[in-house]
């Protein structure tokens, strides 16, 4: 649960991003058609605790219906990842030198055993709303258009493959939403927008 701000709802974000298992569970009991590469998946997310990569937003808007859920609005995205905290960069907080603490990123000098891949879900702390992944692992897809002639939807969070240059809160990501990419997930929400 998220608490209310100022002209913001309750609403209930999932504390992990959508993992494979989780969504082929999905495409076998709803018979969704998935247009994506499962040999792409397991090449950078390996076993069902994952989360689960190369998926578009049509993918995700179809999985969150089946959920009875919905992919979070940009606002609700960026004050999720904040975790409670205020004018603060990072998930958690302002001192760079914890990333490794709380996100999945790129490689520096051998120092992540998830070498070139995404992180199981939940494998580091959690921000302050118990959240994790919220910076690093892969982008997450949110409902919002990115621009006027609405060709592309927004993804925020950053992803494995990602410096620490993208680990903050407001960095923003877009692509067309039949478009996927092997650092692109989601996670969903439920309650009023």
């Amino acid at each position: 649960r998220i608490p209310a701000g100022p002209s913001r709802p309750v609403f209930y974000m999932d504390s992990t991003e959508v993992t494979v298992g989780r969504f082929k569970q999905f495409v076998q009991e709803s018979g969704y058609a998935y247009g994506g590469n499962w040999n792409e998946v397991s090449k950078f997310s390996s076993t069902d605790k994952h989360p689960m990569i190369w998926v578009s937003w049509l993918d995700a808007i179809a999985y969150a219906k089946w959920a009875g859920k919905r992919l979070p609005t940009e606002k609700e995205w960026e004050w999720a990842a904040r975790g409670g905290l205020k004018n603060k960069d990072y998930p958690w907080g302002e001192d760079r030198s914890l990333a490794r603490d709380y996100t999945n990123y790129k490689r520096t000098g051998g120092q992540d055993k998830w070498d070139g891949a995404a992180a199981p879900v939940g494998s580091l702390k959690p921000n302050g709303y118990g959240l994790f992944d919220m910076s690093g692992n892969v982008w997450e897809w949110c409902q919002d258009w990115s621009d006027s002639d609405k060709g592309f939807k927004e993804l925020r969070g950053s992803g494995w493959n990602n410096n620490t240059d993208l680990l903050w809160v407001f960095p923003r990501n877009s692509n067309a939403p039949n478009n996927r990419n092997d650092d692109y997930g989601f996670r969903c929400v439920s309650g009023s927008p």
